[in-house]
């Protein structure tokens, strides 16, 4: 199956991405909107409070109408701060100011508490007290606070956009890597349903036709004998698959290795070896097993590894010819411990060898086995921290060797050869 993520992934990623991105919005837009609001808040209160401190210094002692620098100036030469715009109303409503060019709105004269104001077309923040015999009004130009939210604003109006950016690319990114082995994982499932349905829908088939030729009327004791033979040929068949998919299912759902241990690989090799001898013997194959020096002591579960071997021999003896070969080596290569299983049948192609562990998938068209011996092999291998190396034989047909890290390095023992042969 592709590894490439499905169409259907790509488009439920992107929904997901966008939806991200407009929730991600909103929220930024409220941010945004709540900072400027603190920002202007903030800054007109400062104002506000500059307003209300020159009000209360003016109070404590007269003004004296000198500026400097554009500074209104109290007695002593102290200053206020940013530039001031002061009015003095006299008792008889006269307006004298700071800076001739603000004209003091009529309606403004009396202002008290700090409030804004329009004065020749420009925001003006005013206070105003009685002063002596006079009215005073204080008042400063906003347009520090405009500048402020202005550049709060446009760099909102820039990280914003780039903000949403990576927000939907980061989440279309995420959905994908997220989606896509989900994805894999039920397509896979939908297969495997499939395939093991088709699998026993074969050998089904042929039990219920047996069964209806049977009963459909009387026969003699030789058609009821080979009738029953092919049952018994399609009920073990069934038998094998349905074992298949419960090891299968039961490795899956395990989450660690069961029951994992030092295991001497060469020991277990010998007795796979003693156990497949018959097969061997029934067809003349020769069947030996080789360990060199050693302990070849690896940590895994003992019944995966000899599931493991099973695996591999019985398909060794299955596309082995009549008369042929195969042989079982453990080696010790450095660190690592070696387990090969060559033969002398056609081999695997070489187009064939990265499908080889696809469940119910057959390198050959040969009849015979579900196409999950490999796939059982392959999930053991992979669990137990194993790693596989595929080539050819010596005599041409297939090698099928694993390799796991040695649990004991240091162990030696003198060597040892084990063998198991059937006659020629």
């Amino acid at each position: 199956m592709s590894r490439r993520p499905p169409e259907r992934v790509h488009a439920a990623a992107a929904r997901v991405a966008l939806a991200t991105a407009a929730i991600v919005a909103v929220v930024y837009t409220i941010i945004a909107v709540v900072v400027a609001l603190i920002v202007t808040s903030h800054l007109t209160s400062d104002i506000d409070g500059r307003l209300s401190s020159s009000i209360r210094r003016i109070s404590a002692e007269p003004l004296r109408p000198l500026l400097r620098g554009g500074y209104p100036v109290l007695p002593g030469g102290s200053r206020f701060g940013p530039p001031l715009i002061i009015w003095t109303i006299s008792p008889i409503g006269e307006v004298t100011s700071t800076d001739t060019s603000a004209i003091l709105p009529d309606g403004d004269r009396g202002v008290k508490g700090p409030t804004t104001i329009s004065v020749g077309g420009t925001d003006v923040r005013v206070a105003g007290a009685p002063v002596g015999d006079n009215y005073v009004v204080v008042g400063q130009t906003t347009e520090s606070v405009a500048q402020a939210r202005s550049t709060v604003v446009l760099a909102e109006l820039i990280v914003g956009p780039i903000l949403l950016g990576i927000v939907f690319l980061g989440a279309l990114s995420i959905g994908r890597r997220v989606g896509t082995p989900i994805e894999q994982a039920r397509q896979r499932q939908m297969e495997f349903t499939a395939d093991a349905s088709h699998e026993l829908r074969t050998p089904l088939s042929v039990i219920e036709a047996q069964t209806s030729l049977a009963l459909a009327q009387d026969r003699d004791a030789a058609w009821y004998r080979t009738a029953f033979r092919r049952i018994d040929v399609e009920s073990k068949r069934i038998r094998r698959l349905v074992e298949d998919l419960l090891w299968l299912a039961r490795f899956d759902a395990t989450s660690a290795q069961p029951n994992a241990e030092h295991v001497d690989v060469a020991v277990l090799a010998a007795q796979a070896v003693d156990r497949f001898a018959g097969v061997a013997e029934s067809r003349r194959i020769r069947l030996g097993v080789t360990s060199g020096g050693g302990m070849h002591i690896v940590t895994a579960p003992p019944e995966w590894l000899d599931r493991l071997l099973g695996v591999l021999l019985d398909n060794a003896c299955k596309y082995s010819p009549e008369g042929g070969r195969v042989d079982v080596v453990v080696a010790e290569e450095g660190n690592r411990v070696r387990l090969a299983v060559e033969d002398s049948g056609p081999g695997i192609p070489d187009e064939e060898r990265s499908r080889i562990f696809d469940r119910f998938h057959r390198a050959t068209d040969r009849a015979g086995g579900a196409g999950l011996g490999l796939a059982i092999g392959d999930a053991v291998v992979r669990a137990s921290g194993g790693r596989w190396d595929i080539g050819t034989s010596s005599a041409g047909g297939a090698s099928m060797a694993v390799m796991w890290p040695r649990a004991l390095p240091g162990a030696r023992e003198t060597p040892r050869r084990a063998a198991a042969s059937s006659p020629q």
